[in-house]
């Protein structure tokens, strides 16, 4: 067995967590179409295979077009069971032990589909898998950033009768044009409500949105942050409040983040000690789920096992788990890296 085949193998079994994973971009073509038969809902696409072939994106902005067409058959709080469920089925292949998952209330709101159908439906998905997987999971509730601050305070009124069930709020969506500083009031709102934060700041907006992000916003963690890498402040910055970087792979390809994998700059962030996740953002969409992105990596960057493990292990200590519960799975992952 080569070198690259005894990492991929120990990526494929080592524990994971994903960090950054929008629900609605789970949606794989075939559950699109049965639900929305199921809704009696009409696509633009007559067939699967014509969805598929629509998968292919020039800008952040083209994907998310498709992106909010495809949740609209989401109609019942099955529906967003379902749709929960079968992702975490999926991950759970992956060997993903942990997922602190994202989804857009208002996307759904406007389509008239109540806040409680959406969170009963992701939830109980997210319980479920608790009992029958052992997969713990944080829900994070995120605002659009193309719509205006006053929306995304209508959103957490709706959202306060089931803060018990939600762990975090973050900021989705276009991010061009829409710096993080737009939503400052809202976030301390959030912040006074015991929530944690976290946006997404520097996958195609500058490094300015990731200072926002931190020095406006407070965020308890950064969201792509790609860009934080053109200023050597910033850098700094970022590894002196130790903050976690949820890195998304294949989706930085698909959405011409990047030209190539190998060109990606993950491996950089660790070599500046900054605390690098590798997380899949949208996987129906973008290629790939959780094993997918580590073994694009370890093919086409040449990664390490060091820097495997290192991966793997940022994803538990940046998560919001309690202490124990990371201690728990790190000795698991020194357990099984020190064996192979």
């Amino acid at each position: 067995m080569t070198g690259s085949q005894t990492l991929l193998e120990l990526a494929k079994k080592m524990p994971k967590t994903e960090l950054h994973l929008h629900i609605e971009g789970t949606f794989e073509p075939e559950q699109m179409f049965a639900i929305a038969q199921r809704n009696h809902v009409a696509l633009t696409y007559a067939t699967v295979d014509e969805l598929k072939r629509a998968y292919q994106f020039e800008s952040l902005q083209d994907f998310l077009d498709l992106y909010y067409q495809g949740m609209s058959v989401l109609l019942h709080e099955q529906d967003f069971y379902d749709l929960t469920m079968a992702y975490l089925k999926r991950v759970h292949d992956d060997n993903v032990v942990h997922v602190e998952i994202f989804f857009d209330p208002q996307a759904h709101l406007e389509r008239g589909v109540s806040f409680e159908t959406q969170i009963k439906g992701i939830y109980g998905a997210l319980k479920d898998a608790e009992r029958d997987f052992g997969m713990t999971f944080k829900l994070i509730m995120s605002f659009l950033r193309h719509l205006e601050e006053k929306d995304a305070f209508d959103t957490l009124a709706l959202a306060k009768p089931y803060l018990d069930w939600i762990d975090g709020v973050g900021l989705d969506s276009s991010e061009v044009g829409h710096p993080p500083e737009k939503f400052v009031n809202v976030f301390r709102e959030c912040k006074s409500l015991g929530l944690k934060v976290t946006a997404h700041a520097g996958e195609e907006g500058p490094p300015a949105y990731v200072w926002q992000a931190i020095d406006e916003i407070g965020v308890d963690r950064i969201d792509h942050g790609n860009r934080a890498l053109e200023d050597n402040n910033l850098i700094a910055t970022i590894k002196q409040k130790a903050l976690t970087l949820t890195v998304c792979p294949l989706s930085n390809l698909k959405l011409r983040v990047v030209d190539s994998l190998v060109e990606h700059p993950i491996r950089c962030m660790l070599r500046l000690g900054l605390n690098a996740t590798v997380n899949s953002d949208d996987p129906a969409y973008f290629g790939g789920y959780m094993n997918d992105n580590y073994a694009a990596l370890v093919e086409e960057t040449q990664l390490t096992k060091e820097e495997l493990y290192r991966l793997a292990c940022n994803g538990f200590e940046g998560s919001w788990l309690d202490q124990p519960t990371k201690a728990k799975h790190l000795l698991e992952l020194k357990t099984l890296f020190s064996q192979d």
